[in-house]
């Protein structure tokens, strides 16, 4: 972590201050007085007074663009929706959430659906590569071999957030896992019959 940019946004005292267009845009406090305070929109140069009551608390550099919002030192709205416009320009689509997987709809095409990148998910655990929904399936498609039990993929949103699409990824990544698996097993065991049964609902 680069020690300059800490040391510049601890100086500047940063916080996130509410905007009528923007939501929140990053603002450096100049003055306090009880409750409320002046502000200087850090992109603009303008200053404002505000209710330090209307402001969130923004978080460290350190924690830019950070995989798993959970890890946050200052889990608020605007720390959350900045984290999340920060990775969308840098077309990080996928962040995780706890347990959740926070998807941002691109509009456009990524490569990041490759039969290469579906190996490289298979078998590894969550933190060991960067958030993916091949992460999420292939989590639930070894919980469902070593636990024998059925395991859901809930995928939630309004109209157009990309809901189908990752339906559609889910099932691309166990159809060639599962595939690759079967296709093992018969070239071992030449004389048996496996068959593996995946439903997607």
């Amino acid at each position: 972590h680069d020690p300059v940019l800490q040391a510049d946004w601890a100086k500047k005292n940063l916080i996130w201050v509410p905007h009528e267009k923007e939501g929140f845009v990053a603002g450096s406090i100049i003055k306090e007085d009880g409750e409320r305070a002046t502000v200087e929109i850090v992109e603009t140069g303008t200053r404002m007074e505000v209710s330090l009551d209307d402001c969130q608390k923004m978080n460290p550099p350190k924690f830019e663009k950070v995989e798993d919002m959970a890890d946050l030192s200052c889990l608020n709205e605007a720390s959350v929706l900045h984290n999340l416009k920060s990775r969308y320009y840098s077309d990080l689509i996928y962040t995780y959430s706890g347990l959740f997987c926070v998807v941002v709809n691109p509009y456009k095409r990524l490569p990041i659906y490759t039969e290469e990148l579906i190996e490289t998910f298979k078998g590894k655990k969550r933190h060991e590569l960067p958030p993916h929904i091949f992460a999420i399936a292939d989590a639930a498609y070894r919980s469902m071999l070593q636990e024998r039990e059925d395991q859901s993929i809930l995928c939630t949103g309004e109209s157009g957030a990309g809901k189908t699409e990752n339906t559609k990824k889910v099932i691309q990544y166990l159809a060639h896992v599962a595939g690759a698996t079967r296709h093992n097993k018969m070239i071992t065991s030449p004389g048996k019959v496996t068959q593996d049964s995946i439903s997607v609902i």
